[in-house]
């Protein structure tokens, strides 16, 4: 237990048999539950985590190896007491029947911890580039009451900002405005970072078992965060590269993030709707996305009508009035979202 509250870490690995082993070692002895989630590995990942299953404090035949259909699994039936009768950590081996994906991975292990009770729900990946003794400072703020989930930051601060790798430094850059416009914390940075954790409420508020499989889960899961009303808190957090390789594939990555992006926006948007359909956010992001369109049709327009000979200097000015109104609107429109939702974005 850590301050009186349970700990289950999720561990999802795909391929992982060099590195899981050390970070299944190297847990903290505050951690009560381990849950290894093996994506259908075709090393000899699962091995491992049985190995490591079979040695725990704690292991029990309730504990036994799980294979988990695309359901998520069987339930474990062994329940986490709120007092402090567990002394170490139980690792729970869970493998699919199917490989899934990172998120259905973390779906899986999210699934059983909440089931399970777990006050707080951290995930950590199986290539070690997550350092076990920041796990307090992810901690903490829950444990505080201040927020209901956090997240490491590998963009806080300068030496941090200097490990990661310039291709994969602009991709979070830019990903990470994306996330803020999508999921209304607008304080967030590094919205892909996989050291997270999160309060058993927070984790029953939301809708767990339609988590995407892939690895735009982290951005889905942040927008139902703030639909439920959910605080983050960013805490700095280094990474540590080695010669680990990228498991995300950019040219399946790229579309399905930009489609649970936007799909996730309108998500937003609607709740705001369905509660006010006045909301000033709304309204403004409603204009500016129309005036926009409108701008792009007029000078699809004025095109056309150069190229038939017959140019005119009004789709150009019509087409250049309609593109200011719409960014200004949008402008509008991101002020008061991020002034209404300033409070769920907790500084750490």
């Amino acid at each position: 237990m850590y301050r009186r509250h349970t700990i289950g870490v999720i561990v999802p690995a795909y391929n992982e048999g060099g590195r899981i082993g050390d970070v299944l070692a190297t847990m903290p002895d505050f951690v009560d539950r381990i849950y290894a989630v093996d994506d259908r590995s075709t090393d000899d990942t699962w091995e491992i985590i049985q190995s490591y299953a079979a040695t725990s404090t704690r292991a029990t035949a309730e504990s036994a190896a799980v294979d988990a259909s695309q359901s998520g699994g069987e339930r474990i039936h062994a329940s986490l007491p709120d007092g402090g009768a567990v002394v170490g950590s139980e690792i729970v081996p869970i493998r699919h029947a199917e490989n899934q994906g990172a998120g259905g991975a973390l779906r899986t292990g999210y699934v059983h911890a909440r089931d399970d009770g777990v006050d707080i729900a951290v995930t950590m990946d199986a290539d070690g580039q997550m350092d076990p003794d920041q796990l307090p400072k992810l901690l903490d703020p829950i444990v505080d009451g201040d927020a209901d989930y956090t997240k490491g930051n590998r963009l806080a601060d300068r030496p941090s900002r200097r490990e990661m790798p310039p291709f994969r430094l602009f991709g979070n850059w830019l990903l990470t405005q994306l996330t803020k416009i999508a999921s209304g914390y607008w304080r967030l940075q590094d919205p892909q970072n996989g050291y997270t954790a999160i309060s058993h409420e927070a984790l029953s508020a939301i809708d767990i078992e339609s988590l995407p499989d892939d690895h735009d889960y982290p951005n889905d899961l942040l927008v139902r965060l703030n639909v439920a009303g959910m605080r983050v808190a960013d805490v700095s957090m280094p990474a540590v590269y080695d010669d680990e390789e990228s498991t995300i594939r950019y040219s399946t990555f790229v579309p399905a993030t930009s489609i649970t992006l936007l799909r996730g926006f309108c998500r937003r948007m609607w709740a705001r709707f369905a509660a006010d359909r006045l909301h000033p956010a709304v309204l403004c992001y409603a204009a500016g996305i129309a005036a926009l369109i409108g701008a792009a049709s007029i000078a699809v327009v004025g095109g056309a009508n150069a190229i038939s000979g017959d140019p005119s200097v009004r789709e150009p000015i019509a087409a250049a009035f309609a593109f200011l109104a719409g960014a200004g609107f949008l402008l509008v429109a991101m002020r008061v979202d991020a002034r209404d939702n300033a409070g769920l974005g907790v500084r750490r």
